[in-house]
C-alpha cells in the first residue's frame, strides 16, 4: 500500500512539474513532448519502457532537426516540483544555447 501512496505523490509532483514548465517555456520554435505515463503523454512515439522523460524537438529552417530527451530519474523524486521544473527549464535553456551555437556556426 505504501507504494501506491508513493506513486500517487510522484504523479502529483510530475503533474505540477508539467504545469510549471508549460508556464515558463514560451519558445515557439521548441516542441516539448511529455512522456510521463499516467501523467502526461503528449506523443505517440513515447518510449514508456524506461524512466519517464521530456522530449525536446527543434526544427531549424524547416530542415535541420535537433532532439534531446530530459530523463526524469528516480533520484529526482526527492526534489520539490519547483526544483524539478527549474532543472527541466535549465536543460531546455542549455538545449536552446546549443541550437544557437550550431546555427551561429552554420551561417
Amino acid at each position: 500500500m505504501g507504494e501506491t501512496i508513493m506513486e500517487k505523490a510522484l504523479k502529483d509532483k510530475l503533474e505540477e512539474v508539467v504545469k510549471l514548465v508549460d508556464n515558463v517555456m514560451v519558445n515557439p520554435d521548441i516542441e516539448i513532448e511529455y512522456c510521463i505515463p499516467e501523467v502526461a503523454t503528449t506523443s505517440e512515439s513515447c518510449d514508456v519502457s524506461g524512466d519517464p522523460y521530456i522530449h525536446l524537438k527543434y526544427t531549424a529552417n524547416g530542415t535541420h532537426i535537433m532532439k534531446q530527451n530530459i530523463p526524469l530519474k528516480h533520484h529526482y523524486i526527492n526534489k520539490t516540483p519547483e526544483d524539478l521544473a527549474n532543472l527541466v527549464t535549465f536543460y531546455i535553456e542549455q538545449f536552446i544555447e546549443q541550437i544557437d551555437s550550431v546555427e551561429g556556426g552554420a551561417q
